[in-house]
């Protein structure tokens, strides 16, 4: 090789290591400032940083009655542990657990099965009451102060056999010990009390004032949440309750979410002023859903007086059982009134029976008010003192009259209510069935149908109703033995017939019949009903 090929290769070798050397620090350098430029760019080019203001309250009427009342809204929790656990526990080892159940409310089996008492468990659940089986148990509910000295009204579910009983107050982690000062299940309602003073309490409004669209605020303790404020508007007012227990009580419903645990809490107005105590639920779902009632304030005020004065309830009374059935104009037009309330059974040695007042008797009026339906009867002469007389106007054998009764104490006049006479059946030989129209089948009535029924006067017994007849719509029923039938005694079967001959289509028909009652005991005190309805076309 010459020396000038050897100079052409050594220049073509460093040309390629300074061409090397160059590509590479481009490289490095536009790494570097790729990378450089990265790190100073926006994510979200344009956009401004926010910025927390100064905090400034907003004041609405909500936050008002949320500050003034939830200090007087209580937690309150229950345990009952019936003796023969009590005594149990000693045996239990350090870190065992009694058993905590949920058995159905009691009430509840009178009411349909959507409507729930909201008494929760610890800290959720469905609603229940204490248990009717002698087994430990637990349970929260809620309630409201309304006297500085310790005075809480709450529901008689939420304290009901509990064998301790323990309040809180908000922002007080302290579980105060509370005694109940007495009870009214009619209301359900309860009074409690605890050992303090000078604590805050709720301003007592006037439920009358309140109108349907009206704002309602519910405090309470639902699902064991303390201090949790729910509001809506009132939904209805007056709402009576089918099936539900008792008379006495006529709710605010109101759209406000109230839960179990609730029960007991307050229902209060827009001023803050407690309207209502949140009672029950009506839900397929055990929660929420849009439709709760409360038990409004003013008949809760007279609970609360009575309770604190002499530690129960004191109502008037009659003495009478009435045909609740709202549609029962034709039953009174066979019996000569346009309106008022039907005597179907009297309390042996009640007032209305020391007064006259006679089983099929027509009450129309009390002291010059006109009674239309039961329940003007209960509002008046429960609200009554006893002791008090009242003329009442009646109509007998379509004649209208006036007796005086003297009210006397409900307590003590249903007192004899419960309880039965044992059945002894006789095997006597069963009697042919006719067919007669309306759609039954009778029969005529022998000493074991009257033995099975504690009935030992005369009638004929319903062997069967055909399904969709007449006799089914009105409410006639097998084994009713018919007493009467437009007034008229039944003896046999023959006399319906008889009466019947003289009943044309779209005429009054009444029926009074003894319906068995059958307990676990026996045969109980049959019931006396009077079922009516217009006669149809073909008179089947």
């Amino acid at each position: 090789m010459s020396f000038f090929e050897k100079m052409r290769g050594q220049k073509l070798l460093s040309f390629s290591l300074i061409l090397l050397t160059l590509t590479i620090g481009v490289l490095i350098g536009t790494v570097i400032q790729t990378g450089t430029r990265a790190a100073g760019q926006a994510a979200a080019p344009g956009a401004t940083p926010l910025t927390i203001p100064s905090p400034v309250q907003m004041q609405n009427e909500f936050t008002k009655i949320a500050r003034k009342l939830e200090p007087a809204v209580v937690n309150i929790s229950t345990e009952y542990i019936p003796k023969a656990a009590a005594r149990a526990e000693k045996a239990i080892p350090r870190g065992g657990r009694r058993q905590q159940v949920q058995p159905d409310d009691e009430d509840e089996q009178n009411m349909p099965q959507f409507l729930q008492r909201f008494f929760g468990n610890g800290g959720g659940g469905g609603g229940f009451q204490m248990p009717e089986q002698d087994v430990p148990s637990s349970g929260v509910g809620s309630g409201v102060v309304v006297d500085p000295n310790g005075y809480i009204i709450t529901n008689n579910h939420v304290v009901e056999k509990s064998t301790k009983l323990k309040v809180r107050f908000m922002n007080d982690p302290t579980d105060y010990i509370a005694t109940v000062i007495g009870t009214d299940k009619d209301t359900d309602l309860a009074v409690i009390h605890v050992d303090r003073k000078g604590l805050p309490y709720a301003k007592i409004g006037n439920s009358d004032a309140i109108q349907v669209g009206d704002w309602a605020v519910a405090i309470g303790s639902p699902f064991g949440f303390q201090a949790t404020v729910t509001a809506g508007i009132v939904s209805a007012l007056a709402r009576d309750i089918p099936g539900d227990a008792t008379s006495f009580q006529h709710f605010i419903q109101t759209d406000a979410a109230i839960n179990p645990g609730n029960s007991g809490g307050p229902l209060l107005n827009i001023n803050g002023d407690v309207v209502g105590i949140n009672t029950m639920i009506a839900s397929r779902s055990g929660g929420n859903q849009g439709i709760g009632f409360a038990l409004p304030i003013n008949t809760a005020v007279k609970v609360y007086n009575d309770i604190i004065k002499q530690g129960h309830v004191t109502r008037g009374s009659i003495g009478i059982h009435f045909d609740a059935n709202p549609n029962n104009g034709d039953l009174l037009k066979v019996y000569g009134a346009d309106h008022g309330v039907f005597v179907r059974q009297l309390e042996a040695g009640g007032p209305a029976e020391k007064a006259g007042i006679k089983v099929e008797d027509i009450i129309t009026d009390i002291s010059g008010k006109q009674i239309r339906k039961g329940q003007d009867l209960i509002d008046i002469v429960a609200e009554t003192p006893v002791g008090t007389s009242l003329k009442v106007g009646i109509i007998r054998d379509k004649a209208a009259r006036t007796l005086n009764v003297t009210v006397g104490d409900r307590a003590q006049i249903f007192a004899s209510l419960y309880g039965g006479k044992k059945a002894t059946p006789e095997g006597d030989s069963a009697a042919e069935a006719t067919s007669v129209r309306f759609g039954i089948s009778i029969q005529p009535l022998r000493p074991t149908d009257r033995d099975r029924a504690n009935y030992k006067g005369d009638g004929v017994l319903i062997q069967d109703v055909e399904q969709g007849s007449f006799a089914d719509d009105i409410g006639l029923a097998k084994n009713d033995i018919i007493v009467k039938l437009n007034r008229q005694a039944v003896i046999a079967p023959e006399d319906v017939k008889k009466i019947q001959t003289g009943l044309k289509p779209g005429d009054p028909v009444a029926f009074q019949v003894i319906r068995p009652v059958r307990g676990a005991r026996g045969a109980g005190e049959p019931q006396t009903l009077f079922l009516s309805g217009k006669v149809p076309e073909g008179n089947q």
